[in-house]
């Protein structure tokens, strides 16, 4: 049988990372690419350079982003079934990638850039893990990138909803009217950028009411005929 690739978008703050951890238990031979991690690593580096963010987005119209990472020596790294990103050969904590300020520079920078050759660089290397494995790629714009997905997941979730999950994943450290506002930016600045189109072959999935992330990933699994557990 052929290797499958699952495409899962998200709402910020749905938990789409969650699930595609949860999904790697139930997909056998499965690896999951994380391209949000990529190019958070990409806009992370840049601000720990001490470029300021409203330079950086002048520019970022000509910037070739690919280039960028290039430049940076970021490098993706499989390792326990799941993406790793370094930077210079040294690793970046998901901590580090995930953090409110992180997450708003790259929304913005995001939605401006030249992003076309990293698609082609994100294509090939499906292409290539596919080959080996089942694959979960977790991101944003995947139908731009890899048009041909199997299957192609939309996770989303009430706003409230999502206010409470990202904030268990800050650990309860950021006031909750600065979450909520955080996540309604973004959400404006995906919506702008197209991130959050639905397609013919697109499949919406409310996770509202889940209790659990395996209740989650269970929504996501009843679509994918050929697993059963």
């Amino acid at each position: 049988m052929n290797n499958i690739v699952i495409g899962i978008e998200g709402y910020v703050g749905a938990g789409k990372s969650a699930i595609c951890k949860e999904l790697l238990n139930h997909i056998p031979n499965s690896i999951i690419l994380e391209g949000g991690n990529l190019y958070r690593a990409i806009v992370y580096s840049l601000l720990k350079s001490g470029i300021d963010l409203s330079e950086l987005k002048k520019n970022m119209l000509q910037t070739d982003i690919k280039a960028i990472m290039d430049n940076l020596k970021i490098q993706i790294v499989i390792e326990n079934r799941q993406t790793a990103i370094y930077v210079d050969d040294k690793k970046i904590e998901e901590e580090d990638l995930q953090s409110a300020n992180s997450s708003i520079a790259v929304s913005e920078i995001g939605t401006i850039a030249n992003n076309q050759r990293l698609y082609t660089f994100g294509r090939n290397l499906i292409n290539n893990f596919s080959q080996k494995y089942n694959i979960i790629v977790s991101g944003r714009a995947l139908m731009e990138i890899y048009p041909n997905l199997d299957y192609h997941f939309m996770i989303t979730a009430s706003l409230d909803e999502r206010i409470r999950r990202k904030s268990i994943q800050y650990k309860n450290k950021i006031n909750l009217e600065e979450l909520k506002l955080n996540i309604q930016k973004r959400d404006e600045l995906q919506e702008k950028a197209g991130y959050y189109k639905i397609y013919d072959k697109t499949i919406l999935i409310d996770i509202t009411d889940c209790k659990t992330v395996k209740d989650s990933a269970n929504k996501v699994l009843q679509f994918i005929k050929f697993i059963k557990n």
